[in-house]
Parts: C-alpha cells; structure tokens; sequence
C-alpha cells in the first residue's frame, strides 16, 4: 500500500503521537529524512513505532530553553512515517522518514514511556494531503536564479538536469530541508502555509545569507 493511498487527510491520523524534538531539522510533507538514532530513549521510540504504525513526529524545541531541562517543543511539526529502517554495529539505528502531514500540538501527554508523546491535530493542515497545492504562485525562475547564487558562492556542485526536473513542490520543500539555516528559520519555512509563500521566504533567507556571506547579488529578475 502507498503511503498515498493509506493517509488520505487528518482523520487518519492518530490522535496521540510520539516526538523527536531535534533543533534545525526540517520535514515537510512527501519529503524524506534521514535521521542516525543513538540515544536509548529514542531508541525505544523507532523500536515501539517499528510495532506499530511506524509514525514518528518530527518537532523543534524552542531556542529559549526551560529551567527544568525539559525544553518547551514548538506547537507546530511534520508527522513522518519510518518507511527505512537498518541496525548498524554500535547500536545505532538508520532511518528515514516520508513526510505525511504538519501538525499542531494540542497538549502533552504524561505517560510512562521514557520519549515524549503529545495529543495532535492535522486539521489545520488538510492542504497537505493534495501534493502540488498552490504551487502555481512558486515564483521558479527566481527560486532557480537565487539557488545558482549560492551553488556559486559555496563553490558547490548540483545536478542541475535533476534540479530543473523536480516538481515545484519537490523543489521548494527539498531546498527548504537542505538549507544551511537555523531552526528559527527553519521553524519558520515549516509554518508558512502555501508553497508560494515558502519559496518566497527561502528566496530572502538565501539573499541575506549571501549578502552576509559577502556574496555579489544581481539584480532580481524582473
């Protein structure tokens, strides 16, 4: 069964969660994330996921911390499911995670199990269900001119042929996930609602960042 095919929109989608709090991750709908699990408290989470519905949200802790130690999560992730999966030989786990759907934490949930697991809604998120959603306002020549910028300025090397072949969803979301920036701003490509908008805020953190970078901006595209 496609992943598609078994989470059609919010109702499908547990009521209760577990969370992996992880500052300056991003996952966004259909995206893919991989993701070196370690700790044994996390550990335990993909184990009891593996055996169940194998869904894992995805969820910044706030910058500002918590006297307690127990940083305060941000209200809004992306639940993902494990879709792999492999041991390695110092007790690590390999997965990766498909992005369904962003979400809003409702509350907390108190329980004995050592990771943390929240009561979630996807309601406000329906459009997430319907890839390619609103991507006629992607401003792409612009998107592709700035990301050439930077390709430049880092010295970097793309496939270019790959690039020019994403859909504009894959586009924006995968250059969101790969982007350099920090969990403000990833938090904040995360909650934008529309893909326009997303491209729109990636275009000016890419600029800032060249400027800062002492990059040479051209003019934008007219």
């Amino acid at each position: 069964m496609k992943l598609s095919d078994q989470y059609d929109n919010p109702d499908d989608i547990p009521e209760i969660i577990p969370v992996f709090p992880l500052a300056g991750a991003l996952l966004l709908p259909r995206g893919q994330l991989p993701l070196n699990i370690f700790e044994p408290r996390y550990l335990t989470m993909v184990d009891d996921a593996m055996r169940g519905d194998r869904l894992i949200g995805m969820i910044q802790p706030k910058t500002n911390g918590a006297d307690d130690g127990i940083p305060e999560l941000a209200k809004i992730g992306t639940l993902g499911r494990i879709t792999t999966w492999a041991e390695t030989g110092d007790d690590r786990l390999l997965i990766t995670l498909a992005g369904i759907s962003r979400f809003q934490i409702v509350e907390e949930v108190q329980n004995a199990n050592p990771y943390r697991t929240v009561k979630a809604s996807c309601d406000a998120f329906a459009d997430d269900f319907l890839p390619e959603t609103n991507s006629s306002s992607v401003d792409r020549d612009q998107l592709i001119a700035t990301l050439r910028n930077f390709v430049d300025a880092q010295d970097l090397s793309v496939d270019w042929e790959d690039i020019l072949d994403a859909s504009d969803e894959a586009l924006v979301n995968g250059l969101s996930m790969l982007s350099p920036y920090g969990p403000d701003e990833k938090q904040a490509l995360l909650e934008i609602h529309d893909i326009g908008g997303r491209a729109e805020l990636l275009i000016a953190l890419t600029e800032l960042f060249l400027r800062r970078e002492g990059a040479d901006m051209p003019a934008r595209l007219q």
